[in-house]
């Protein structure tokens, strides 16, 4: 079996040799990111099992990184490795469905004890496709992938958000404050502005399939419309 690969991130250059040497000791392979933009730019290449991200690191933050992680990837799994422990922080990390949150200082045994724990889950657990049919289309939701006949398109996992939800109340409308608590898990104006582009976005992913549109209902949010 080929070793877990995992992509750490920490702007800490001293203790991240410490922690990526003994986690190299237990047999998992371990690329070094000194920062966010590094990390990013090696997560394509890496392809990594697990990401270790520290949140305080200078410009992209870890919040930052993993948010565009899971714009591209929503299996990979992502521990926040932080001395910042308070509520809003460890909720924050939630909400951007990190997988496990450690707060500094921790024992790095207590960390292989998680990893550990969230592989062997993972192993002993069958993955099944959450699938979705409507009008001509069917929507994977666990490969992110829209069919209809022939031909596949590639949404987002921020979309495939939106559309999971959108079908699960097809034909009847889903309020905007809905789509921006589950997806953004907050109804900030950003969010709002950011639900607007992302619904644009599905409406064109979803043209080769006629019988299927989202309406917008005026001041009240949006509906799928299909059989």
């Amino acid at each position: 079996m080929s070793p877990l690969k995992i992509l750490f991130a920490d702007d800490d250059l001293k203790y991240s040799m410490l922690l990526k040497r003994f986690l190299e000791n237990e047999g998992y392979e371990v690329t070094y990111a000194g920062n966010g933009t590094i990390a990013l730019e090696q997560f394509p290449i890496v392809k990594p099992d697990l990401v270790l991200l520290d949140i305080n690191m200078p410009g992209l933050n870890g919040f930052e990184v993993a948010e565009r992680i899971r714009e591209s990837d929503k299996h990979v799994l992502i521990f926040f490795l932080s001395d910042r422990s308070d509520k809003a922080d460890r909720l924050q990390g939630f909400q951007l469905r990190a997988n496990d949150y450690l707060a500094k200082p921790f024992y790095p045994e207590e960390l292989i004890a998680r990893i550990r724990d969230r592989f062997a889950s993972q192993l002993s657990e069958a993955v099944e496709e959450e699938t979705y049919p409507f009008g001509n289309s069917v929507f994977n939701y666990s490969t992110n992938e829209i069919r209809t006949g022939n031909s596949k398109v590639l949404i987002t996992s921020r979309q495939a958000d939106i559309l999971r939800l959108l079908v699960l109340n097809k034909n009847n409308s889903v309020s905007r404050d809905r789509l921006l608590e589950t997806v953004w898990g907050s109804t900030a104006y950003a969010n709002s502005l950011a639900l607007n582009v992302q619904i644009t976005y599905l409406r064109k992913a979803l043209k080769n399939d006629p019988t299927v549109k989202i309406e917008s209902l005026m001041k009240k949010g949006y509906v799928l419309i299909a059989d």
